[in-house]
């Protein structure tokens, strides 16, 4: 039970973007009809949408018990349907308006966890997403239904391409939990993820509880920023300073000694797939990406070490870009930088965002907003704004405590889809980590972070004009190495001067931009040692893909080994083992660490073919709207790209 336990902790219902992907897993499939006992329209974002707020503990166990009764009801429907008169009609529909009516209420449940002042609260959407979790666990068993959906797929009836790619991802999920397998293969199977599992979140919580520390003398820390030996860091040496560590080199391989013996699951995962008939993991896991195969991810004497590299790269970024990021900081106000990034997505992909006045949201920091597409006037959907800043600050709705959900992500409350004739229009949830313009402080954001904002507003551009006819294939339920891409595009408007100047204002006089050099000097820097950055995502990717397509490896002698073939001959630093505190590996994205390099290469294709030059050119954004954002995940990712280029996909742009 224990085992299963942290099983499910693993999973996350939450649909999650940018850094939380590593925390989150989509909902292998679906749930419940509406819910119909909620009556109180308080409870309701906005008219037409299903999605649930300000529910008290027990209306959220309330919900999530009704869901998985739900649930149930329907999946029993369709088991009972006899074998030889299974049809569209009774065995795929149900499943899929089922999903699709569900996952906005699977969403309520959830997402209050996330941004709930109330620890009850939090606690019950942490117990009702376990509830949820474990009936899906125990749907995606069922033979029963596996039965009578591979009867559909066997009688070879006409089907258009979404129902057909819906009914082979169903039979894939049931086959994924050996159902195509003996009853003796199938319990070695759920033996094999329980110890994967375990291993996996134990690999997890070393990283999360290891607390070690370097004790520096004064003189050591001369030449950094003043604001990096003070505050929060000081105070934890502070209390710590009795337990002095006996060397460096101990507290470098603490984790080390703690995760050594977890690599073990590398191994595992190998004995998962051959199981399931695949070559070894990367080849199962990769399956379901765009890539489809992991051949496709393999390959493309200085006097000093790999830790002073660091040092060397901002000493250059110093010398050559005449930047202060304190200053860059003074032109970027929050309300400024919103309406500045409403105005590009308005003239670029032709949407309209109005914010709902005296909108029933669960703090007066909370923001409600629609969208709608400017030509025609058509709502297109909503999207939710969340302000989170340090505890310090009184105003904020939700302040940061230990345990809090720390980055800043997109949830999908409501995917875009169809239910009986009927347009479920799409409800997105960003959760920023900005303080709010407030008593005349005006909310100034790092460059960073608008990076990180406009980031963040290409998933929610993605989420809301997603017209694919399913809720499997809508809102940010796409192949992982293809959500990433109208992020990344989109991010490429920080560096162009037309639209940092449209997106920055001196928050003294707000008419005054920044001027072009330093537009100029920001993409400079951006540009810098760009090669390099990519050297060590692409270190961590073959890593990853050698360990997942290749058995009994020495990890930490391939690691040393790769580390001086792609980092520019430079050897590891002595006395670390990076493969013990690499937790992509562990959850969410073992064998396709590959995925964001494999988005950055399509963005940077998309954006030389068809904007640069031009960023405003609003005939390609359209054409990238429907082309590109409105499939979803209805059509093969390779496909849609293709189909927008004219070509297929290159890496010359990049």
């Amino acid at each position: 039970m224990e085992v299963e336990r942290k099983r499910r902790e693993r999973r996350n219902l939450i649909v999650l973007t940018g850094a939380a992907a590593v925390l989150a897993v989509a909902v292998n499939f679906a749930f419940t009809a509406l819910n119909a006992h909620i009556k109180n329209r308080k409870k309701k974002v906005v008219p037409g949408s299903n999605v649930r707020i300000n529910l008290s503990a027990s209306e959220i166990l309330r919900l999530a018990d009704h869901i998985v009764a739900k649930s149930k009801e329907v999946h029993d429907t369709v088991a009972s349907v006899p074998l030889d008169k299974v049809t569209y009609a009774n065995t795929i529909l149900p499943l899929v308006e089922l999903e699709a009516q569900q996952f906005p209420l699977i969403q309520s449940c959830a997402f209050a966890k996330l941004v709930s002042a109330s620890e009850d609260i939090r606690k019950a959407s942490t117990e009702a997403e376990r509830r949820i979790d474990a009936h899906v666990s125990g749907c995606s068993k069922r033979e029963d239904v596996y039965r009578v959906i591979k009867a559909f797929t066997a009688r070879g009836d006409w089907m258009s391409s979404e129902v057909k790619r819906f009914a082979q991802y169903l039979v894939q999920d049931f086959e994924r939990n050996g159902l195509n397998l003996t009853s003796t293969k199938r319990e070695e199977l759920q033996r094999l993820r329980a110890q994967i599992d375990e291993l996996s979140m134990r690999y997890i919580r070393n990283l999360n509880d290891d607390n070690a520390f370097l004790l520096f003398h004064d003189m050591e820390l001369v030449g950094l920023p003043p604001e990096i030996p003070q505050g929060s860091t000081r105070k934890s040496v502070a209390v710590d300073y009795g337990r002095r560590c006996e060397s460096k080199s101990f507290c470098i391989g603490k984790t080390v000694m703690a995760n050594h013996g977890e690599l073990e699951k590398i191994q595992l995962r190998h004995k998962l797939a051959r199981l399931l008939g695949y070559s070894n993991y990367a080849e199962y896991s990769i399956d379901r990406r765009m890539a489809k195969s992991s051949t496709k991810k393999e390959e493309g004497e200085i006097p000093f070490g790999i830790e002073d590299l660091p040092y060397y790269v901002k000493k250059i970024k110093e010398q050559q870009f005449d930047l202060d990021f304190g200053v860059v900081k003074q032109y970027f106000p929050i309300n400024l930088v919103l309406s500045g990034i409403f105005k590009i997505c308005q003239d670029l992909f032709g949407l309209r965002f109005e914010e709902v006045v005296g909108a029933e949201v669960w703090h007066q920091d909370v923001q409600l907003f629609s969208v709608f597409d400017l030509s025609s006037g058509e709502l297109m959907g909503y999207f939710i704004l969340i302000y989170i800043a340090d505890e310090t600050e009184p105003h904020v709705a939700f302040k940061t405590r230990e345990g809090k959900y720390g980055h800043t992500c997109v949830v999908s409350l409501q995917n875009g889809s169809w239910i009986n004739s009927t347009r479920q229009i799409p409800v997105a949830l960003l959760i920023s980590q900005l303080q709010k313009e407030v008593d005349g402080r005006p909310g100034l954001l790092r460059f960073s972070e608008v990076v990180n904002l406009l980031h963040e507003f290409g998933h929610v551009v993605h989420h809301i004009c997603n017209r694919a006819p399913f809720a499997r294939f809508s809102g940010l339920r796409l192949d992982p190495d293809f959500v990433e891409i109208p992020s990344l595009l989109l991010e490429k408007w920080c560096y162009e001067s037309s639209s940092l100047k449209l997106i920055s204002g001196f928050h003294q006089d707000i008419t005054k931009p920044i001027d072009d050099e330093m537009c100029k000097s920001l993409k400079r820097w951006w540009c810098s040692f760009s090669a390099l950055k990519l050297k060590q995502e692409i270190l961590y990717c073959l890593f990853d893909q050698i360990i997942h397509s290749t058995e009994n490896v020495d990890m930490n002698g391939l690691f040393k080994h790769l580390h001086s073939k792609v980092m520019l001959g430079l050897p590891m630093l002595e006395g670390t083992n990076p493969a013990s505190c690499f937790p992509r590996t562990a959850i969410g994205y073992e064998a396709t660490c590959y995925s964001r390099i494999w988005s950055e290469v399509f963005a940077a294709d998309i954006f030389a073919m068809k904007f640069r030059g031009d960023i405003f050119n609003q005939n390609a954004g359209i054409h990238f709207r429907n082309k590109v954002l409105a499939p979803g995940g209805a059509k093969d990712p390779l496909e849609i790209l293709s189909d927008f280029l004219g070509r297929e996909p290159s890496i010359q742009a990049l």
